[in-house]
C-alpha cells in the first residue's frame, strides 16, 4: 500500500514499511537524515490528496502537549493571564492537527504526547491509545498517544520488566527525562519513533488497502511535484 509519513525526517517508519514491500514516503520540512531517496522535504499538506492509503503523522506538538500548558500563561503563572501569542499558537495546531485528522486518508494515525486540557477541548477527538517503548522492547518511558481511524490499536511487542532501580534508561531517578542539549536539539531526539514501535505499526498495519477509496490509486506512482 502507499503510506505518507508525515513530519519525519528520521526515516524510522517509512524503512519499516518499506521494508516489509510498501511504497512509503516521508514528508518533513527538512532533509532526511538517512538520506532516504524515498523522502519529500516539503510541507505535507501540500501531497495529502496524492492517493495514498495509509497516513501516519506526528504533528508538532509544542502548544499541544501537557508539559508545556503553564507556558500558554505570563510568568507560566495562570493568575497572569494567558499569553496571547502563545494562545494563538495553540488554536493553530489545535487547527492542524484537526486538518490532519479530516483530509480523507482512510487509514490515519496522528501521534502526540499527552494533550493538555484546553488542546483537547479544541480538537474535540480523543486519542485512542497511549503506548511506551518499553512495552517494544526499549528500555525507555515515553507516554505516546495515538489517534486511530480505520486502523486496530497498537499490540505490545515485548514488555520489558522494570529496571531494579526503578526508573528506566532515559530517566532521572526522580522519573524525569534526563536527555540533554539545547531546545531544539533535545525536541529533535524526543521526537524521534523508536524501532521497535515502527516494526509494529507496519507489522501490524501493513495490510491491504481499501481499493475503492477515491483517494486511492494504481500502486507504484509516485506522490505528485
Amino acid at each position: 500500500m502507499r503510506v505518507l509519513i508525515g513530519f519525519e525526517c528520521s526515516g524510522a517508519v517509512r524503512r519499516a514499511f518499506r521494508a516489509l514491500g510498501h511504497e512509503a514516503w516521508s514528508c518533513d520540512l527538512k532533509l532526511a537524515e538517512d538520506n532516504g531517496v524515498q523522502h519529500i522535504q516539503g510541507n505535507v499538506f501540500d501531497y495529502l490528496n496524492d492517493g495514498w492509503d495509509m497516513g501516519i503523522f506526528h504533528p508538532m506538538c509544542t502548544r499541544l502537549a501537557n508539559s508545556g500548558a503553564l507556558r500558554l500563561y505570563r510568568g507560566g503563572k495562570k493568575v497572569n493571564g494567558i499569553e496571547p501569542v502563545k494562545w494563538k499558537e495553540l488554536e493553530v495546531a489545535a487547527g492542524l492537527f484537526l486538518a490532519l485528522w479530516n483530509c480523507g486518508i482512510p487509514k490515519l494515525c496522528l501521534e502526540n504526547p499527552i494533550q493538555h486540557r484546553h488542546a483537547r477541548e479544541l480538537i474535540g477527538v480523543r486519542q485512542t491509545q497511549s503506548i511506551q517503548p518499553f512495552e517494544f522492547g526499549h528500555p525507555e518511558s515515553k507516554r505516546t498517544c495515538l489517534w486511530l481511524k480505520n486502523l486496530p490499536k497498537l499490540k505490545p511487542t515485548n514488555i520489558l520488566p522494570p529496571p531494579d532501580c526503578g526508573y528506566w534508561e532515559n530517566q532521572t531517578p526522580s522519573g524525569q527525562n534526563k536527555l540533554g542539549g539545547d531546545n531544539v536539539k533535545r525536541a529533535a531526539k524526543r521526537a524521534r519513533t523508536y524501532p521497535g514501535i515502527a516494526n509494529a505499526m507496519a507489522e501490524q498495519w501493513g495490510i491491504d488497502p481499501l481499493p475503492n477509496h477515491p483517494n486511492h490509486r494504481a500502486r507504484g506512482s509516485l506522490p505528485g511535484p
